[in-house]
């Protein structure tokens, strides 16, 4: 039986009511089983093991109640009972593992999404709308919060703030560029500054550690001929996707990094031909957005031209975004893998 051709990911150009987006924000399918008993400390990093525990701490204060309908302003007696907790660290730690863990042991109502999805909700319902939908939630948790705009910044701060006034727990983990806040760590008084009242009502945990990815891969990511990228994705069971880079990066600039999942969706490999380094910052952090889409839905990725582990430059990787590029590279060597 002859395999599917693949299909353009240009043809997709996906719409999303605020209804569909409140009811995508759950863990991504690759953490949908995630729990703390199956997270992998590392052993040379003792802060992994050392974060397990106190996200499991956290849980079940959560779970026991405590809320007290004081959130994260009210007045609290020691760490064990902060209703915020935040995961830093550098990338490929399990941060998100940990997160989603968080997420599945939360009781009641619960949502998870990235700042993005958040901010976006935000964007189609409405503020008013969206503090509505939100309000009453047992917990929210935020994936790879963002410092890079502070207008978004300033409106999840002030959404945040509604929820946890109302008892919300909150957990976030951490995605600031390294030149404002330092190389994957949490600085104090960057994060006060950015969210106000808020940060002090967190209990930070700092995981250190070596991208989990390269434990298991490593050098660089794989590149095809383009002569065989059709028959490299003829043989991936599922439904693939082939379309030029170029063509790619023009179609991405039309969509709502919100919407990427919905380009993805489906998929078990996509094809990209033609790969060139990225010159443009907007591009590339896009890109970004895509390949985390991807590598949530563990997208299989079979590339030819420049390999993708090179697609962002030196420049772009000594610049405010080099955490991103890096993670980015990571994921790629994996999926490309």
């Amino acid at each position: 039986m002859p395999h599917p051709t693949p299909v353009s990911l240009l043809t997709r150009a996906p719409e999303m009511t605020g209804a569909e987006m409140a009811a995508s924000l759950v863990p991504p399918r690759q953490f949908a089983g995630a729990t703390l008993e199956s997270y992998r400390p590392d052993p040379d990093f003792p802060s992994q093991t050392e974060a397990v525990e106190r996200v499991r701490a956290f849980a079940e204060a959560m779970r026991g109640g405590g809320g007290g309908g004081r959130g994260l302003f009210g007045r609290r007696k020691s760490p064990e009972t902060k209703a915020g907790i935040y995961l830093d660290g550098g990338f490929g730690v399990g941060k998100t593992h940990l997160l989603a863990a968080l997420w599945h042991l939360a009781p009641g109502r619960t949502y998870f999404g990235t700042f993005i999805e958040y901010t976006a909700l935000v964007g189609a319902l409405g503020y008013a709308q969206a503090v509505e939908l939100l309000r009453g939630s047992t917990f929210v948790a935020i994936d790879e919060f963002e410092l890079d705009d502070p207008g978004d910044t300033m409106v999840m701060t002030r959404l945040l703030g509604e929820l946890a006034s109302t008892g919300t727990r909150i957990a976030a983990t951490s995605n600031t560029p390294p030149n404002a806040l330092g190389e994957g760590r949490f600085a104090a008084a960057d994060f006060l500054r950015e969210i106000q009242a808020l940060s002090d009502r967190f209990e930070i945990l700092r995981i250190d550690g070596l991208d989990y990815r390269r434990r298991d891969v490593e050098g660089h990511a794989v590149v095809t001929d383009d002569a065989d990228l059709e028959t490299k994705l003829s043989i991936v069971e599922g439904e693939t996707a082939l379309d030029d880079f170029d063509g790619l990066l023009r179609h991405l600039a039309k969509v709502h990094p919100s919407r990427y999942i919905r380009i993805v969706e489906g998929l078990a490999a996509v094809g990209l031909r033609g790969v060139h380094t990225l010159t443009d910052q907007a591009d590339a952090l896009r890109f970004v957005a895509f390949i985390d889409r991807l590598y949530d839905e563990q997208v299989r990725v079979v590339a030819s031209g420049t390999p993708l582990d090179e697609v962002f430059g030196d420049e772009m990787l000594a610049g405010g975004y080099r955490k991103k590029y890096l993670r980015a590279v990571s994921r790629l060597i994996a999926l490309t893998n």
